[in-house]
């Protein structure tokens, strides 16, 4: 029905107006999961209006196009990675930036799109020129001085944009600003009217200016490292590393997976960069590369293919290549991002019309009457409705789970615990899939458990006197760390060093109160080291376990591997000097802090570095003490010796 139609294109053209402009802060992340949930709605909402029409029409109409079929082809190729490579299968349907849901919702957008909407300029105008008056006025930051309530406390960031991150505002009004130069320059041969001819332009301007203005940012913003992207050099090692084995060379190492390569490539090279102290990338630094990496050759072909289709029809039109030309440089250039994502399905969604438009392909549209069919059509929508139903319940607790989540991130600033507790338990509950949950309520509970021993050391003066009740309460809380640690993070994915290094750092704590508690630690964090060698963190956290128990060889081996991992790091120094001290290898231990005093500024490190002096002091002390015992010992031992002679075996050896 014509009515449907109508109203489907409505919502959809409602769709791209929203997005540059939708936010809403009872999430984590404001921006990218509401953006992608408004996605997932118009959608799900779309199909559902589908369904009616085709239960009144009873015919299913569909126009072909070129790149439908590659598409569906990139789709299947993320399906084989996750089922394949991915861990975390589920996690990696929900990733937000590049995942199955995001790829397949955003494929049905360009298939609406493709074919409803036939007209986009009044809300292209509409949208960015909103979004480039909100980008001048927030690159003055006139909220700074404002007292404003904590649920508004974000719009006196400077870097606040209703699209989420700088990187994507540039993304967009790149976008746009190259889409509208096209249509401007096609158009002004035929404009009679200057009035309209000055409105453009000026609009045009202000968008030029705001994207000035947000280039002017991120360069500021990378200077100071306030933006931080996986570096070029890592990125590349990553995607060529699944080339290493067959399977991973096809598949890639599995959606959502990026940051298990990335620990595996990282050099000592790495370390020596203001970035070491970031244990790995969740992305890379560009998202062709990213594509090659979790998915594979296969990912890879299937999206070349894409690009090649999209260039062969539009090869006529320099202005379509232009639109294309920057697309391709964003995927190049830039990380996998929702807005990325969605600029390109816009892009492929923009062309696909104007083919339609200038006839530029054969399209052919097929229609198929199931009128004298009923189970086949009833069948059908009963399918339709079923997709709706149940998709919109699960991806419906996922979105549930997030706000819980920020609720309990809003209940850390109250320092009310339980709150915290208990809304990460009910995020983990409504999707007991992502690991960030686990690890963050394994840490929850952690505090919890330490809580219950400082009230346990309160109030009894001795461990008989400790309540049973209390050793139960304890006990409890610990096994819920280890089980939230282990059974969750771990067992979601045994391929992530910091997984590991959480369930460690849980036993690490929990030494001085758990039966093995040391042994499950150091296993743990060995395992951490294993899917992360290069980092000297993770080497000298397990060091610190064998220096709390006494094992001082093994201490002195993990900080010394510390040391060559990251040579200008003092704390590294500092603890392999107290190993040497508490072995009495003075001289050593003089020679470690020295080389503290050495990396420590002593203006900006006052602190520390009189700390660090004051106990090379006590080593040196103790080092002239011990050279003074040696020294009289040697001198009380006697010269008068007579020869020794040599052992004896039967029968004797013949030379």
């Amino acid at each position: 029905m014509k009515i449907i139609n109508k109203i489907q294109t409505i919502i959809l053209n409602l769709l791209f107006f929203l997005t540059p402009l939708f936010f809403l802060p009872i999430t984590t992340d404001f921006f990218s999961i509401n953006k992608l949930y408004l996605l997932i709605f118009v959608i799900n909402l779309l199909i559902f209006l589908t369904c009616i029409n085709f239960l009144i029409t009873k015919k299913i109409s569909w126009q072909n196009n070129p790149l439908d079929k590659y598409l569906f082809l990139f789709l299947i190729t993320i399906t084989f990675s996750i089922i394949i490579s991915s861990p975390n299968k589920i996690q990696a349907l929900l990733n937000n930036n590049f995942d199955f849901i995001t790829i397949f919702y955003l494929i049905i957008f360009y298939f609406y799109f493709s074919r409803l909407s036939y007209s986009i300029n009044l809300l292209l105008n509409y949208s960015i020129t909103i979004l480039s008056f909100i980008t001048i006025i927030f690159f003055f930051n006139p909220f700074k001085n404002v007292n404003l309530p904590n649920n508004l406390a974000f719009l006196k960031n400077n870097f606040f944009t209703p699209v989420g991150s700088q990187i994507d505002l540039a993304i967009i009004l790149g976008f746009f600003i190259v889409y509208k130069l096209t249509e401007i320059i096609k158009q002004s041969k035929i404009w009679t009217n200057k009035k309209s001819f000055i409105i453009h332009y000026s609009l045009l301007i202000i968008n030029l200016l705001a994207l000035f203005l947000t280039l002017y940012k991120i360069f500021n913003a990378l200077k100071q490292n306030l933006i931080i992207l996986s570096p070029w050099r890592l990125s590349w090692y990553a995607a060529v590393e699944i080339l290493k084995d067959p399977l991973t060379a096809l598949f890639g190492v599995g959606i959502d997976n990026f940051s298990s390569i990335f620990t595996k490539v990282k050099d000592i090279a790495y370390n020596q960069s203001n970035l070491w102290q970031i244990p790995a990338f969740d992305y890379s630094i560009s998202t062709l590369l990213h594509i090659m990496t979790e998915t594979g050759i296969l990912g890879l072909i299937s999206f070349l293919m894409i690009i090649y289709q999209l260039v062969k029809t539009n090869i006529k039109d320099k202005y379509s290549l232009s639109i294309i030309i920057y697309s391709l440089l964003t995927i190049i250039f830039l990380p996998p991002t929702y807005i990325l994502w969605f600029v390109f399905f816009l892009t492929l969604a923009i062309l696909s019309i104007k083919d339609v438009i200038n006839h530029l392909s054969k399209t052919k549209k097929t229609e198929i009457n199931l009128s004298d069919f009923p189970p086949i059509y009833i069948g059908i929508s009963i399918f339709i409705l079923a997709f709706v139903g149940i998709s919109s319940y699960l991806l419906g607790r996922n979105y549930l789970s997030e706000i819980y989540f920020k609720n309990s991130i809003d209940a850390i600033s109250k320092n009310d615990l339980k709150s915290v507790y208990e809304n990460q338990r009910q995020a983990a509950i409504q999707n007991p899939y992502l690991e960030k949950y686990y690890l963050n309520l394994s840490q929850t509970t952690l505090i919890i458990a330490n809580n219950i021993v400082q009230n346990i050391q309160r109030n009894s003066t001795s461990e008989a006197n400790i309540k049973e009740e209390d050793k139960q309460t304890l006990s409890q809380a610990i096994q819920q760390a280890i089980s939230f640690a282990k059974d969750g993070a771990v067992k979601l994915n045994p391929q992530k060093a910091s997984n590991w290094q959480n369930l460690g750092e849980i036993y690490k704590n929990i030494i001085g109160f758990a039966q093995q508690a040391d042994v499950f630690a150091i296993s743990s964090y060995q395992r951490a080291i294993v899917l992360d060698p290069q980092n000297p963190i993770y080497r000298l956290n397990l060091g610190g376990i064998y220096y709390i128990l006494g094992k001082y060889d093994d201490a002195i081996n993990l900080f010394t591997q510390a040391v060559s991992l990251k040579p200008e790091w003092p704390n590294s120094y500092y603890n392999l000097a107290w190993s040497y001290y508490q072995k009495q290898d003075y001289q050593n231990a003089v020679s470690s802090m020295n080389n503290v005093l050495k990396l420590l500024d002593k203006e900006k490190d006052k602190q520390d570095w009189e700390k660090a002096n004051k106990e090379l002091e006590l080593f040196k002390n103790k080092l002239t003490e011990q050279e003074k015992q040696e020294k009289s010992t040697e001198n009380n031992q006697s010269q008068l010796k007579l020869p020794t002679p040599q052992p004896t075996i039967e029968p004797k050896i013949k030379l």
